[in-house]
């Protein structure tokens, strides 16, 4: 069974066909699909812009889709960047800059009140365009400083109390095992085993 991720993140990618791994599907990307235009992210929730992408690619391709919108709420600042975390100050801003600009913008709050979460909701669109929705969290707070060379984006900022340690200090495994996108995966994974091949 062939399906689009539509993602152009390199990063996911590599995390879902981790994650995937064993199933009787091939992920592919968008690219690879002959998918080049991106989707337009013009919902108000991760869910919203989730089913946006998933459902414009399959109409397009005629494949089964996947997509994900996820991102970093902190609660002190109101939530933000959450859906917008990947346009943060600018898309082509890099992250260690994000980053450093977001733990400036708490800097003096204690760290009960740091308290933030990563957000993934996957969207699968059938080529008939019923489609499913899952959500999943990892809670933690943001860091004093940045730590960790794993992960991608906002991992070396959001710090896990219970591990004592970034979510970029994780071993690949470790973080799949606990993040938001690897139970969300896991949950879509539930869906995927059940459909027709």
């Amino acid at each position: 069974m062939k399906i689009i991720f539509a993602t152009g993140n390199e990063n996911k990618l590599r995390e879902i066909r981790q994650i995937t791994e064993g199933m009787d599907i091939e992920i592919v990307s968008m690219r690879d699909a002959g998918y080049y235009t991106d989707v337009e992210e013009t919902g108000k929730t991760f869910e919203e812009n989730a089913y946006l992408k998933a459902s414009a690619i399959a109409k397009k391709c005629g494949l089964p889709t996947l997509a994900d919108d996820s991102g970093l709420e902190i609660d002190c600042l109101g939530k933000e960047p959450g859906i917008y975390s990947s346009r943060y100050m600018g898309e082509d801003t890099p992250y260690p800059v994000k980053n450093a600009e977001l733990i400036r913008r708490v800097e003096g709050v204690p760290d009960s009140e740091r308290t933030a979460r990563f957000v993934c909701a996957i969207c699968y669109v059938r080529p008939d365009g019923s489609s499913e929705t899952v959500r999943a969290t990892m809670e933690g707070i943001v860091a004093h400083e940045p730590a960790g060379e794993n992960g991608f984006g906002y991992d070396p900022i959001f710090y896990l109390p219970d591990r004592g340690c970034t979510s970029a200090e994780l071993p690949p495994e470790e973080k799949n095992a606990i993040s938001h996108r690897g139970k969300a995966l896991r949950m879509m994974k539930e869906i995927l085993e059940k459909e027709p091949k």
